[in-house]
């Protein structure tokens, strides 16, 4: 008799597999930005803030999202990389991000 072996656990749903498809898909946007001279992506992001800060209402909020979704795409592409106190830091300023972002939501008065 013959048994055959059981199928293994399907790669595509492994727990890595996400993490793969993210940083292959994220390749080309990461090789533009290490073309970009390093003071400017810094300066979109200050810019994207601060702007936000200023406008306030739905522009503001967009504005803030935007630099909130690229930090928290670079952070979920650098995690496993980083340290502890580099992991802390830039939870930091994800927080930051955050709280500017729902400040924004609120209605002024």
């Amino acid at each position: 008799m013959s048994s055959t072996p059981s199928p293994g656990p399907d790669p595509s749903t492994s727990p890595g597999a996400l993490r793969r498809s993210i940083e292959q898909a994220s390749r080309p946007a990461l090789e533009q930005l290490a073309r970009l001279p390093v003071w400017l992506p810094f300066l979109v992001l200050l810019l994207l803030m601060v702007g936000g800060g200023f406008l306030g209402g739905p522009v503001g909020w967009t504005l803030v999202g935007m630099a909130l979704a690229f930090i928290l795409w670079l952070l979920y592409l650098s995690w496993p990389r980083l340290t502890t106190v580099e992991r802390l830091m830039r939870l930091v300023v994800l927080l930051l991000f955050a709280v500017v972002t729902v400040v924004q939501l609120l209605p002024r008065g």
